[in-house]
């Protein structure tokens, strides 16, 4: 089998480090095994994507002498597939509309004994809006409030819950429990469908076959390997890198202004150096 893989970052921001890394991983490893890479633009959420940066992405990796295989996958321009997704999900009793708002769950976990919390560090949804009625929901949707469509974990089928797996380089099988997630948000009104749902939809559909990505995602493969057996679609393998941090030791990151290509760039610094950089940070991975 022929090794595709993939750089799906969000423009959302300029390019860090971080981003060259991933880039970078995937890149080599698909170049080196006469494979495809693909570039593709997840920007799913209108409220923070922007045009400007999506051109920047491709100028960034350009620089960096970085080419992809075929057209540049543009996750916006492929709503109707995504729907599709969630109407498939929903037909099979999968899905639940869900009118809680931050606050209300705030609200029940303060009230209860403990709150659990998913690997991520985020507190698992109590499933307030998994007991409604279908007539209940029928009137509160018709009635125009707001909600988000979640994935019921209690209704996923237990032979396929018992049996998840992934193959991750360097470590092999690994079992999954993405019921440890909760019940995760699968679409909003305000981003028609959620990562999750997205990212292996177009895996799948771009016959990815090799993940490689920062390893705080690494948790969220229980999910996506979920939504995979669920929808009839192939599991490419993983291979997570450790993050690139800074001199404090923090974690590269668009929020917290981590120094971008372009920066690097108008500072003299050559793809040469950036690639020499990275390479340095993942100890040579």
């Amino acid at each position: 089998m022929d090794i595709v893989t993939r750089f799906a970052p969000s423009p959302t921001g300029y390019l860090h480090l971080g981003h060259a890394a991933s880039a970078l991983m995937g890149w080599r490893r698909a170049r080196e095994a006469g494979g495809r890479f693909l570039l593709r633009i997840e920007d799913i959420d209108p409220t923070r994507c922007r045009p400007e940066f999506a051109r920047a992405i491709q100028e960034d990796l350009t620089w960096l002498g970085l080419d992809w295989d075929g057209p540049v996958r543009v996750q916006s321009a492929h709503l109707p597939d995504y729907r599709a997704v969630l109407d498939t999900l929903s037909a099979r009793g999968l899905l639940y509309p869900c009118f809680c708002t931050r606050a209300d769950i705030a609200r029940e976990i303060a009230e209860s004994a403990s709150a659990p919390h998913a690997p991520d560090g985020s507190v698992i949804y109590p499933g307030t809006c998994r007991h409604l009625t279908q007539a209940e929901r029928a009137h509160r949707i018709k009635a125009g409030e707001r909600y988000v469509r979640r994935l019921d974990m209690t209704r996923a089928p237990t032979g396929v819950m018992g049996k998840l797996t992934f193959e991750e380089e360097g470590e092999g099988t690994i079992a999954c429990t993405p019921e440890r997630f909760g019940d995760v948000v699968l679409a909003r009104k305000d981003a028609p469908a959620s990562y999750h749902l997205c990212v292996t939809h177009d895996d799948a559909v771009q016959n990815v076959t090799l993940v490689t990505r920062g390893e705080d995602l690494k948790p969220f493969t229980d999910v996506h390997r979920l939504l995979q057996a669920l929808m009839g679609w192939p599991a490419p393998r993983y291979a997570h890198h450790r993050l690139l941090t800074d001199t404090a030791g923090r974690r590269l990151a668009k929020r917290d202004r981590a120094i971008t290509l372009r920066a690097l760039r108008q500072q003299g610094v050559s793809p040469q150096e950036v690639w020499q950089t990275v390479d340095a940070l993942l100890g040579g991975r």
